[in-house]
């Protein structure tokens, strides 16, 4: 069975964007960013809630940006063919290899567990994932913790989460002083 991963960039007191919204703390060294390339290749399908699909809509014109890197090319080729699901109840279109969600969060992720297909179902975006792990659908927890304080904004876990014991698999330090944490569920 497809495994559900949710992974995402967070400071070291928990949130993924800060109390006015910006994560521009997040912005990867070059290190991070090719971790990033690497774990993109294990994906199969991406699930984004909206907020997150706008921010990498930036991607979608990578064909016709000149001044990217070697790095950034790799990525947009990587990341714009991979199917992506959209959850918005705002959106009436999407665009690239992206279609919206029909179903809830726990249909979509069933409904794709039960497609053949390989590599994992990725979840980008804390209200999608809070909802994930509210039915039990998260099997991976992955964690990019940059050294920073924010002092508020969205929290990487709900606040109201039931509690989930989790092992350790990975971990990994960058020059940038931000750490890599990778946890399974225990089952």
């Amino acid at each position: 069975m497809r495994s559900v991963t949710y992974s995402m960039g967070v400071s070291l007191d928990g949130y993924i964007v800060g109390p006015d919204g910006g994560f521009d703390w997040t912005a990867p060294d070059p290190d991070v960013f090719r971790f990033w390339i690497d774990e993109i290749r294990d994906v199969g399908v991406h699930l984004l809630g909206r907020r997150l699909y706008e921010t990498m809509l930036y991607w979608e014109t990578a064909d016709q940006e000149t001044s990217f890197d070697d790095a950034e090319r790799e990525w947009a080729a990587l990341w714009n063919p991979l199917p992506k699901v959209v959850f918005s109840h705002t959106l009436s279109a999407v665009q690239g290899n992206a279609r919206l969600a029909s179903g809830t969060v726990a249909e979509e992720i069933e409904r794709l567990r039960a497609e053949p297909g390989e590599g994992e179902i990725a979840i980008g975006g804390a209200t999608l994932a809070a909802e994930a792990a509210a039915s039990g659908l998260i099997d991976e927890y992955r964690t990019m913790v940059h050294p920073v304080l924010v002092g508020g904004g969205i929290p990487f876990f709900p606040r109201h989460e039931r509690r989930v014991d989790l092992e350790l698999v990975e971990t990994r330090t960058f020059g940038s002083n931000v750490v890599y944490l990778r946890h399974r569920v225990a089952r």
